[in-house]
């Protein structure tokens, strides 16, 4: 089962132009957000991504960028594990 968190407040980007396709993104990526099409890492399902960092912790060439924790997704957990609100930001999301 493929989780899913709220449309499109993702902060993940990719920069094809410094991808070269290596792979270690898709490894790394716990929720199997990014493929290989074209000798380079695709984003397949944004929404499917929950911000924890591996993609671009581990990519050698910095193509992706991404906002640990930043998320609204990252504030519903909090506020689920606090008892308390969700506090993303975003205005009007949560």
């Amino acid at each position: 089962m493929q989780l899913r968190y709220l449309k499109n407040v993702v902060t993940l980007q990719m920069s094809y132009d410094k991808c070269t396709g290596c792979g270690i993104c898709i490894l790394v990526c716990p929720q199997e957000v990014l493929v290989i099409e074209d000798k380079k890492a695709h984003v397949i399902d944004r929404d499917a991504c929950m911000e924890c960092g591996a993609c671009a912790t581990n990519c050698p060439f910095e193509a992706i960028s991404v906002k640990v924790g930043a998320g609204c997704a990252s504030a519903i957990i909090r506020g689920k594990l606090k008892n308390g609100e969700p506090s993303c930001d975003c205005e009007g999301c949560c």
